[in-house]
């Protein structure tokens, strides 16, 4: 079976004439099942840590839409708490971090073996959902990648331009590094249980990629990426990973090849047609409608649609948003959109 599931064949290269479809944050706050299912949680992170309700938060928009993969409920931030940092959510305002800026810090994290204690509670989700989805259905496990980690767990929570983690970059070096080498480290740890547990392929999450300029991208962005392919590959002969450096611009460019990455996802500030011509060539790409055509809907959701299929039409494609969708989007124009992907 695993073998006819339609994104692992767009992994592996092949162009179909009509592209396998997910979407990023799926399972989420637009849904009424979600929200009812967080209620019952308590909070959020309690959602993610209940492994029958993380399951069941999965399970629900493959049971509505019948997406091609269903993408395990966690969050990024999971990992560093496993390594030590503190972790807390304001409601209506996010996720907030214990800061760690110095080497003090850096020398309090955990080492990425003791991580799992923590997180099993994921991995049993994991399992849950490989013994629970559909046949068809691809199992997609994944974890933020270490610069867009980093930012959280040196700022304490989300900044519109990173700029503590870019202080500290710029004033301590050695700390810096530190922490993007111990999530660097943490990161393989975690995907890799993930992977034990039943995930078929991973995605590498890099939210804030686009921030990171010149040699930095290819220290901190492209460098870290390679490695944790490179020993996910070598743990686990044949999986597929997807990396997601968004924003990056003309930096999408080879991304592919740099990487090791069998398919890149790219975001709606680039076109379908400049990535088809320029990041395609190189292997499978994943994306782009804006996540705003969720919202509006209309007519110009469906031509946006049919022309992010055609622009792709030549390649291994797989049918997602430019980043993920919103709360306030319209679930009826969720199914608009993969009935237009799947329809015409």
């Amino acid at each position: 079976m695993a073998a006819q599931k339609t994104i692992l064949r767009a992994l592996s290269g092949e162009t179909q004439p009509i592209p396998p479809i997910w979407m990023m944050r799926q399972a989420g706050r637009f849904l009424p099942e979600y929200r009812a299912t967080r209620e019952q949680a308590g909070d959020f992170l309690s959602l993610c840590y209940n492994s029958d309700l993380a399951t069941e938060v999965t399970l629900q928009p493959i049971r509505r839409y019948g997406f091609d993969a269903a993408i395990v409920f966690a969050d990024i931030l999971l990992l560093p708490q496993a390594m030590g940092a503190d972790l807390w959510f304001v409601t209506g305002e996010g996720p907030r971090l214990s800061t760690i800026t110095d080497q003090a810090g850096l020398d309090r994290l955990k080492p990425a073996s003791a991580i799992h204690e923590t997180l099993n509670p994921v991995y049993q989700t994991v399992r849950n959902l490989a013994g629970a989805l559909p046949g068809e259905t691809t199992l997609i496990g994944f974890a933020g990648a270490p610069w867009t980690v980093a930012s959280y767990m040196i700022a304490g929570r989300g900044t519109p331009d990173q700029g503590p983690a870019h202080a500290l970059m710029a004033e301590n070096k050695v700390v810096f590094e530190g922490i993007i080498d111990r999530l660097t480290e943490g990161t393989i740890e975690y995907l890799s249980a993930q992977i034990v547990a039943g995930a078929e392929m991973v995605k590498l999450f890099d939210s804030w990629a686009g921030s990171l300029k010149g040699e930095d991208f290819e220290k901190y962005a492209v460098a870290p990426t390679k490695r944790i392919i490179s020993a996910l590959k070598a743990r686990h002969p044949g999986i597929p990973v997807i990396a997601f450096p968004r924003e990056a611009g003309d930096k999408y460019i080879g991304f592919h090849a740099k990487t090791g990455a069998d398919c890149v996802a790219v975001d709606n500030s680039v076109s379908a047609e400049w990535a088809a011509e320029n990041v395609q060539k190189d292997g499978c790409v994943q994306g782009n409608l804006s996540p705003s055509h969720m919202v509006t809907g209309g007519e110009a959701l469906v031509r946006e649609t049919r022309r992010t299929v055609a622009a792709f039409r030549n390649g291994p494609h797989i049918f997602n948003l430019g980043h993920g969708i919103t709360p306030d989007a319209d679930p009826d124009n969720v199914q608009r959109m993969i009935d237009t992907v799947r329809g015409g």
